[in-house]
């Protein structure tokens, strides 16, 4: 890939902009430490590639903590790097999109899903991030709120970003919110027209399915895979049939790079 010099910074405003206008979904003071979930989340998340994570406060945008390796990712020193710092090493032509993405998820939970079930959803969309060799890659950002102050307004979210660019080459420019704990999911959402056209969807794959596809995004044979999950290689090859004709993809390639794209894995 050639190297990418671009003068321009991205306008990181238009997103912070968007959480300002929007600030009755978030807490109006700094929330104490507390337990999270981010453990138990980050083993639920599936992550191809490399990447780093990081939780942060809504209220003033301060870090709580952050994986090291955004060190190996952005070159940013992990006791120094500010959320700004992240910000900024978004593609500028990306970040109009990252900001109208984050303005119709926070939308979708004040009209229509409720902001009540705001933790039992992962945000997830793609965008091209500036690495350490100074190439732009796409990558996966997902994230989960993590806690609520009283009144239910956010305080701590988790954010996971993955380099995806060695599965897909192109990006979709839509958002999806994948429901966790038995929550419907909404698919594909245009973010340019009105989000009341996004339509939701309850997981076309089994439990049992999503497992082989995310063995399978690991590079695992069916027989490594029968041996993981106790299924012979033939129940393995049977599912794999199964999972691509549910999907309308002609080979499990496709069926991969959709799949992140749309956010369910």
């Amino acid at each position: 890939m050639t190297r990418e010099i671009l003068d321009n910074k991205p306008q990181t405003n238009l997103l912070t902009d968007v959480w300002d206008q929007r600030k009755e979904s978030f807490a109006n003071a700094k929330s104490e430490p507390s337990e999270f979930r981010a453990d138990e989340l980050m083993g639920a998340m599936f992550r191809n590639g490399p990447g780093y994570h990081y939780i942060f406060d809504l209220y003033d945008l301060s870090l709580v903590h952050i994986s090291p390796k955004v060190a190996e990712i952005h070159d940013l020193d992990p006791e120094t790097v500010t959320f700004q710092d992240i910000l900024n090493q978004v593609h500028p032509d990306d970040m109009p999109f990252v900001a109208r993405a984050e303005e119709a998820a926070i939308r979708m939970f004040q009209d229509e899903i409720g902001i009540d079930k705001v933790k039992d959803y992962k945000i997830s969309y793609c965008f091209r991030f500036r690495v350490k060799s100074g190439q732009y890659r796409l990558f996966s950002h997902q994230a989960v709120v993590l806690s609520t102050d009283n009144q239910g307004a956010i305080s701590k979210a988790l954010n996971i970003h993955t380099d995806i660019s060695h599965l897909v080459s192109e990006n979709n420019y839509q958002l999806s919110l994948i429901g966790m704990n038995g929550q419907p999911s909404y698919l594909n959402i245009d973010v340019e027209g009105p989000h009341s056209s996004a339509q939701s969807n309850n997981p076309k794959f089994s439990e049992r399915e999503i497992s082989v596809i995310r063995l399978i995004a690991k590079g695992l044979t069916s027989a490594e895979i029968g041996l993981r999950l106790t299924l012979s290689e033939y129940t393995i090859k049977n599912h794999r049939k199964r999972i691509l004709k549910k999907s309308d993809c002609q080979n499990m390639s496709q069926l991969l790079s959709s799949g992140m794209l749309d956010g369910l894995l």
